[in-house]
């Protein structure tokens, strides 16, 4: 039965409690421990079975249990500690303020240091415009409540929202609210993954739907073959950050399949994926409008939300009268793209005519015949067969492309070096910012405390220089090692707790369920493995060698060994499903159910239990795949000690200090025999190092060494490996030059703009017809170390300014084929033209290592609005 009306229930609270409404609606709560003891305290089983929802927990508690805590004296004392912590952190002197007074048109620092110890790395601007970035996530992993994040790319987002807050920038998030959201995992007897989606009731979670004044809901459009999809905008307060959530499964829709577009994340088949793609990117411009909000930076998590650099360029044509030449120098200027993926399989492609059906109005709008538009999406634009990269556009479309480790940033400029034929791979204009983890977010309760108490509160933002990292020294090892071990027992209750409850749901036996309750040993060595089940990331690894990992884990029975592993494998990938199956198989198979458990349904809960609880965290990937790896910065937070394939993050960690590396970081073309090989060296290093390392203790029964690599974990890893520093590195060097550029493109009616845009098609015009004429060096075969040798070049510039190019000397080592390796640019100084109007260029280079070295001359674009020498593609070589 239809409702005639719906009515929109809130929770009534006394009066005295109406301050957790407002704490119960802002995320703050993720990472304030004070504020979750609170609702802890008003119902702790409530608390655990609303998947710590404070919303849900207010609105079905009895109103008896809060007449109670109105009464309550100490509660109501608590409530307000929280409520002013809300307050003071709202108002706060922020990073941001400290670093960007944009809005006194006070001067940026353009060199030296920040209070934070971050090197600025953008030039000052003076200006009284207002600054906003704008974020875009396919997912967002907040809060296990809020379950629309399927893995470490979402939870990388919402830590990147949480970092923001704190450090106070003008960011918001933009994304989908998944009525399904991701998926619960059910494992069945045969250790099967099966998927449950349970509904998300939006109104019973942190989350505001925007409305108008008049109380009507905020709607957008966007236009789909033959129709418009109208969407709503949900707002969830990230502190001071609001993350905005489009929403289409609405009455405005009559079709089941646009209500389904935000459904499920990552569900359906390829068209499903353009949908919510166009939705994410197309929409979510559109609602950023319709809120009122004018964003100066676009930050592209991923290439999921890339159409949104078409709707932007749409708007500049239609609505400010520019081409579509003009409005892709401002759409470039200000936009960001961050890649996550490691390898061309994980990129989102699509069929030419698939694109041409659902944007191919862009093309009609922007002028472009359709080879021309899918060539936006294209590295081989004369390739009329190649599929549509979501990759390729975000990248045409941003002028700061980064990659999410030093390693990654490497593989990221080998993948995509073909939009650079002519440049070194290693010039390609791909750059790195390693990630981090939200430190409060990922480090346990009890750990915080013992950081707050001996570190200080600030530590979750302090820099590697800070001094305040020496104190962990002077934190005892017996308290250190004592509040470790109350979380691995912590960590052993809420796996026993959590397997014996999925069971029950399972209908499993009597038996089944009571021999859960007697899994794992608290003062045994735990090793945690967490993480999607792909297959690259190699789960088994472990089990390769049975017989040797069982004498490793029973054979001593003072010096065992368990494991701790959850993990998710997506719906569709049956390799990944194979591999959890194959996990639970070999546990009952070896009977080593009391020594090996896999905790069902992994989530932000599960995992926060596991990288405070295990005392090594393990990653197996086939390098270099591994693009990041999250986890086990948080793992490194808590003090653990991470146990890793030289992948990702651990490449550039101290691996020797703070863990232990699984081989020296080769590569293999044979995967089975690097399989064998990296189990192996597994297998040594636990035998060898972990395990006497743990349990070589003193009379008191401390494990002076492991303790002390805990402490190098925490002193080394926690200050760089956290979305802190991360953030900070993301504004410095992509959101405010980001904003300058954008700035300077929109002047004077977007004159700059229509300028680079301008000279941009006569460079392309011209550029071909330059020649180099001679270049002359002064030296012959045989030089020695630190001596100069001078070089002139005649250039034929046909026409071009000789303003508008930088004319360099490359020089470097040759590699075995002949060719200059991390080559070395040297400016020369133009001198004038000659009568025959050939321009002169004269330079010096000296080399300061023997060998066999080479020296080259390259001919770039220089224009004062171009954001990198690269933009065009443009470079000319000696030959």
């Amino acid at each position: 039965m239809q409702p005639i009306r719906t009515f929109n229930v809130t929770p009534s609270l006394p009066p005295r409690l109406e301050p957790l409404r407002q704490l119960a609606y802002n995320l703050h709560w993720d990472w304030n421990v004070d504020t979750k003891d609170l609702f802890r305290r008003l119902d702790r089983d409530l608390w655990e079975s609303s998947r710590h929802n404070p919303v849900l927990m207010l609105g079905t508690i009895s109103q008896s249990r809060l007449q109670e805590v109105a009464e309550d004296e100490g509660f109501i004392a608590q409530m307000e500690r929280a409520a002013q912590q809300l307050e003071d952190y709202h108002h706060r002197l922020t990073w941001y303020h400290k670093n960007r007074k944009l809005s006194t048109g006070s001067k940026v620092p353009s060199s030296g240091e920040d209070s934070e110890g971050l090197p600025h790395e953008y030039h000052s601007l003076t200006t009284n415009q207002t600054e906003c970035y704008a974020y875009f996530s396919m997912e967002f992993g907040l809060t296990d409540c809020l379950p629309i994040y399927s893995g470490g790319l979402g939870v990388l987002a919402g830590d990147h929202l949480k970092s923001a807050s704190d450090l106070g920038l003008p960011l918001v998030g933009v994304g989908l609210l998944y009525q399904e959201g991701y998926f619960s995992q059910f494992l069945n007897a045969d250790g099967w993954q099966t998927e449950h989606y349970p509904i998300n009731d939006f109104y019973n979670m942190p989350l505001h739907l925007e409305r108008h004044p008049d109380g009507s809901e905020i709607r957008i459009e966007v236009d789909y073959p033959g129709r418009k999809v109208y969407a709503r905008i949900w707002r969830v307060q990230v502190g001071t950050v609001p993350l905005y959530l489009l929403d289409t499964n609405i009455d405005a829709n009559p079709s089941k399949y646009d209500h389904d577009i935000t459904d499920r994340l990552y569900g359906g088949d390829i068209d499903m994926r353009i949908h919510q793609e166009m939705m994410l990117g197309i929409g979510g411009v559109r609602a950023l409008t319709a809120l009122g909000l004018k964003p100066t930076a676009f930050h592209m998590n991923e290439g999921h939300s890339a159409f949104l650099s078409l709707e932007r360029i749409r708007v500049l044509i239609q609505e400010q009268g520019l081409n579509f030449a003009q409005a892709k120098q401002v759409i470039a200027a200000s936009s960001i793209f961050t890649t996550h993926t490691p390898v061309p399989a994980g990129i989102d492609l699509f069929p030419p005519d698939k694109i041409l059906y659902y944007l191919g109005y862009y093309a009609d709008i922007f002028g472009l015949q359709k080879e021309e538009f899918l060539a936006l999406g294209r590295e081989e634009t004369g390739d009329l067969s190649a599929p549509f990269s979501m990759a390729i556009l975000a990248i045409k479309m941003a002028s700061f492309v980064n990659g999410v480790a030093k390693l990654h940033g490497v593989v990221s400029r080998s993948m995509f070096k073909g939009l650079w034929p002519s440049l070194p791979v290693d010039e390609v204009p791909i750059t790195s910012i390693t990630n981090g983890v939200h430190a409060r977010s990922c480090v346990s309760p009890v750990m915080q405390g013992l950081y707050d108490r001996y570190l200080g509160p600030r530590w979750e933002r302090a820099s590697s220089s800070d001094p305040l990292w020496d104190k962990v020294a002077a934190i005892p090892d017996e308290e250190l090692w004592r509040y470790h071990e109350r979380c691995r027992a912590e960590l052993i209750v809420f796996a026993r707790e959590r397997l014996a409850k999925k069971l029950r749901e399972r209908g499993a036996s009597v038996d089944q369920i009571s021999q859960a309750a007697e899994v794992l040993d608290p003062s045994v060595l735990t090793i945690g493995f967490a993480r999607r089940f792909a297959t690259y990331k190699r789960a088994t690894l472990w089990m390769r060698d049975m017989e040797r990992i069982k004498r490793i884990m029973l054979a001593n029975k003072s010096r065992r060994l368990q494991f701790v592993i959850a993990g998710k494998a997506h719906p569709q990938d049956i390799p990944g499903k194979e591999l959890i199956k194959a996990i639970n198989h070999i546990i009952g198979e070896e009977n080593l159910s009391r020594n090996v458990v896999f905790i069902p349904d992994y989530d932000l809960n599960v995992a926060r239990h596991m990288i405070a609880g295990c005392d090594v965290w393990l990653n197996t990937p086939r390098r270099p795949r591994e693009a990041s790896g999250t986890s086990g910065m948080k793992a490194s937070m808590n003090g653990l000690l991470n146990l890793s394939v030289l992948d990702g993050w651990w490449d550039e960690a101290d691996y020797v200090r703070t863990g232990w590396p699984i081989g020296h970081g080769e590569d293999y073309d044979d995967p089975n025999y690097q399989d064998e090989v990296e189990a192996n060296a597994l297998y040594d290093c636990i035998e060898k190092e972990v395990v006497p390392l743990f349990y070589n203790r003193d009379v008191e029964g401390t494990p002076r060494g492991w303790v002390s690599k805990m402490k190098d974990a925490i002193r080394i890893n926690c200050p760089y490996f956290n979305t802190a520093r991360m953030v900070r590195e993301y504004a410095s060097r992509a959101y405010f030059p980001a904003c300058d550029r954008y700035f300077t493109m929109t002047s004077e009616n977007y004159e700059p703009a229509k300028e680079l845009a301008d000279w941009k098609n006569k460079m392309f015009d011209q550029w071909y017809d330059m020649k180099i004429e001679s270049v002359d060096v002064s030296e012959g075969e045989q030089i020695q170390i630190n001596q100069t040798v001078h070089v002139k070049a005649r250039i034929n510039l046909a026409g071009i300014n000789p303003d508008h190019v930088h004319v360099e000397l490359y020089t470097g080592l040759l590699n075995a084929n002949g060719d200059i390796v991390n080559g070395t640019p040297t400016q020369m100084d133009y001198q004038g033209a000659d009568p025959d109007g050939i321009s002169i260029y004269t330079g010096n280079i000296t080399y300061t290592s023997s060998g066999l070295q080479g020296m080259s001359l390259r001919v770039l674009p220089k224009h004062e609005y171009l954001s990198s020498p690269y933009d065009l593609g443009l470079i000319l070589w000696a030959q």
